[in-house]
């Protein structure tokens, strides 16, 4: 493995290494972290959901008639109501059939809530095995849809709405990298 924890002696980072590539290290069963990819949508975190936000998602929330899923926003942004596609309203609807007398959409494999601890560890294994060289958050996933939102030419004020959040400030970091901002200024 190459990981490379900020701050870390030539110890800890063996350690690490030792750790994360040994068989018995398994911080979620396989099934879970499998279902959890599959449910979460089939691109990562299209949504832009905070963990905590993630783990919090109910079963009332998403309308699978009307492929509508209701975002409650913490941290004071604003709620707002994201369309559902084909392949997520196919995974959520399975995910429903496997576990339908829960009242979140995350559980672990014995039924209880996802934990935010349960999340970090999935992402920061994901991170391992796709050889990533530096530590990656789950809220590296947000970022990631506010800056593909953005590069797609995507409205700041749509996205701003998208993420939830209340001033533009936080929304104008993902518009600061994006190649086509300057696209269509003049037309020669």
């Amino acid at each position: 493995m190459s990981f490379t924890p900020r701050r870390a002696t030539g110890a800890v980072i063996v350690e690490l290494r030792n750790r994360f590539s040994a068989p018995r290290y398994t911080p979620l069963a396989g099934k879970e972290t499998l279902r959890f990819a599959r449910a979460s949508t089939s691109r990562p975190n299209r949504h832009g959901f905070r963990v905590s936000e993630l783990i919090a998602l109910r079963w009332d929330q998403i309308d699978l008639k009307t492929g509508v899923l209701h975002v409650n926003r913490l941290k004071n942004g604003s709620s707002s109501v994201h369309p559902l596609r084909g392949p997520e309203l196919r995974a959520l609807r399975r995910l429903l059939r496997d576990y339908p007398a829960t009242p979140y959409v995350f559980v672990t494999e014995r039924g209880g809530p996802m934990t935010d601890s349960n999340v970090r560890k999935m992402v920061a294994r994901a991170g391992l095995a796709a050889r990533i060289l530096f530590r990656v958050p789950p809220h590296m996933l947000r970022h990631a849809t506010g800056y593909k939102l953005a590069n797609d030419g995507q409205d700041t004020r749509a996205i701003q709405q998208y993420l939830g959040h209340r001033n533009i400030t936080h929304t104008v970091r993902y518009t600061e990298l994006s190649p086509q901002r300057f696209n269509g200024f003049w037309k020669d």
